[in-house]
């Protein structure tokens, strides 16, 4: 079953701290038997595996050896895709759980904005118990709407703590950190002019406390904004202004053209690097000027699929429910295998 002609093969480079043991993988192929890495590198961190096999996939998990004997990585085992091109690095973590967590609700000093930003980042599972690794990271609106029922409006919460988990251990997409900005005034911080200000304010004032706290990636390539309605159009205005910091912008149900000039200025300025998501309802969901934006790229040079995404989902409502069930898909495009495979 699965069979392929040719021996297909494929690199792995499991990084793990130096002086804990040696690791080795466990494959489906026969999970008593450890494949031994080729190559160590000088210090000890990266360990680097050579796979062969006649099927398209593999399953497999690191296991750290000591005296103590053998541990398997935690979590569920790890996809190999043998049609893929390239190395792919590995983080594992042996003791903890399986799950994410939340920071407390944290308060962030703004003097562009003369308040304080709450924001509270969820952190995937393993976080901190490899040191070597990096996550990406996304910044999301309307921060008191991702996590928790009991602070969503209307009870009803994203569940953005659930659909990175579940992509994460389908193999389908890299795990993230997420920053959730709570909203202020959304007329005033989600719109032209107010945007200006709350966007230079997450740039030079909460990113840099991110950056400086959690295990983050640095670059655009590991940075994105997301958000919905209001929410979705500053994000866009976030990513266009500030390219070189975020690499991805996803504008769900986004109320372009409401009060700001968005589409004006993708039609008259240069292309940004940025990749963007576009999605909306329909009937009403503001499914026209979404439509009318994605026309906007692509009549600036934006290549559909590779640069930009536009979907429509037919009948759904412009409401937290239907903006968490459909999730998945920008952080698919955003943080999925194809996605990252060449960075």
């Amino acid at each position: 079953m699965y069979q392929t002609r040719r021996l297909l093969k494929r690199t792995l480079r499991v990084r793990y701290p130096k002086g804990q043991g040696r690791i080795a993988l466990r494959t489906e192929l026969d999970w008593d038997k450890d494949v031994e890495p080729k190559s160590v590198s000088r210090d000890g961190t990266t360990f680097t595996f050579a796979l062969e096999a006649r099927r398209p996939f593999l399953y497999f998990k690191p296991v750290l050896r000591s005296e103590d004997g053998v541990r398997w990585a935690v979590g569920a085992n790890k996809l190999a895709l043998m049609t893929a091109e390239g190395h792919r690095d590995v983080y594992p973590w042996f003791e903890g759980p399986a799950t994410g967590s939340f920071s407390p609700l944290v308060e962030i000093d703004s003097r562009i904005l003369g308040r304080k930003h709450l924001v509270r980042a969820y952190l995937p599972p393993g976080y901190g118990a490899n040191a070597l690794r990096r996550y990406p990271v996304l910044y999301m609106q309307d921060g008191r709407n991702l996590f928790f029922p009991e602070e969503a409006f209307g009870g009803q919460e994203w569940q953005v703590d659930e659909a990175i988990g579940l992509l994460d251990a389908m193999g389908a997409a890299d795990a993230a950190v997420v920053v959730g900005i709570h909203s202020g005034d959304r007329v005033r911080d989600y719109t032209k002019r107010g945007y200006e200000a709350y966007a230079r304010s997450v740039v030079r004032e909460v990113k840099p406390v991110v950056d400086r706290t959690l295990h983050v990636a640095e670059g655009p390539r590991g940075t994105g904004v997301i958000g919905s309605s209001l929410g979705g159009v500053v994000s866009f205005y976030m990513a266009w202004e500030y390219p070189e910091v975020f690499g991805f912008a996803a504008c769900m149900s986004s109320t372009f053209s409401h009060a700001d000039d968005l589409i004006d200025r993708v039609l008259t300025e240069r292309k940004r690097k940025t990749k963007f998501y576009l999605d909306s309802g329909w009937p009403g969901d503001n499914y026209e000027v979404t439509f009318a934006m994605a026309m906007a790229l692509e009549r600036r040079g934006y290549r559909v699929r590779e640069e930009f995404l536009h979907l429509v989902f037919p009948l759904d409502a412009h409401d937290e429910r239907a903006w968490g069930r459909r999730l998945h898909l920008p952080l698919q495009l955003a943080l999925g295998r194809p996605a990252t495979g060449r960075r």
